[in-house]
C-alpha cells in the first residue's frame, strides 16, 4: 500500500525561533539586549532569533544566536541550556506567526560577562536585576515569559 505524502511547502507554516533567558551566577541578573531593528526597535528583549532552515537544530540556533547578539559563548563552559517552554500565540510577532522555543541558562559566568558586548541585531546589552526588569519596555511577549520564569525559579 502506498503511503500518502504531505508536501510541507504547500502549507503555510509558522516560523520557528529561539529565545535565551540567561541569568548570571546566583541568578541575580538577567541578560537583555536592546533591539536594533523593527519590530520593537529600541525595546529590550532576550537574545534570540530564527532557526536557519535545514542547517541547525534548535539547540545549535540557541547557541549561535546567543553568541551573535551578546558576544558570549557557553561552549567552553559546557552549558546545556534547558528548554523551558514553547510559546506559539499567532499574534506574538507582528511579522507573522512564530513559535519560540525558550531556553534558560541559569549561571552565566563572570568571565562571560566580561566579554559581553552588543552585536548583530542588538544595539545595546545590559544586565537587569531579576527583581526589577523593564517589563513595560520589553518586545514581543518577553515580559510575560520572564514573569513566568521568575515565578518558577525564584
Amino acid at each position: 500500500m502506498k503511503q500518502p505524502t504531505c508536501d510541507v511547502v504547500q502549507y503555510k507554516n509558522p516560523g520557528v525561533t529561539v529565545d535565551i533567558v540567561a541569568f548570571t551566577l546566583l541568578r541575580a541578573y538577567v541578560v537583555l539586549i536592546k533591539r536594533k531593528n523593527d519590530p520593537f526597535k529600541g525595546m529590550w528583549a532576550f537574545p534570540g532569533g530564527f532557526i536557519e532552515y535545514g542547517k541547525e537544530t534548535i539547540e545549535q540556533a540557541a547557541a549561535r544566536e546567543f553568541e551573535e547578539e551578546t558576544n558570549m559563548s557557553w561552549g567552553k563552559y559546557k552549558y546545556e541550556p534547558v528548554l523551558h517552554s514553547v510559546y506559539s500565540d499567532p499574534n506574538r510577532d507582528p511579522r507573522g506567526h512564530t513559535i519560540s522555543c525558550v531556553f534558560v541558562v541559569m549561571s552565566v559566568q563572570p568571565e562571560m560577562i566580561a566579554n559581553m558586548k552588543a552585536k548583530d541585531d542588538a544595539c545595546a546589552i545590559k544586565l537587569f536585576s531579576h527583581e526589577k526588569p523593564p517589563y513595560n519596555k520589553m518586545a514581543f511577549d518577553h515580559a510575560k515569559i520572564l514573569k513566568k520564569i521568575i515565578k518558577e525559579y525564584f
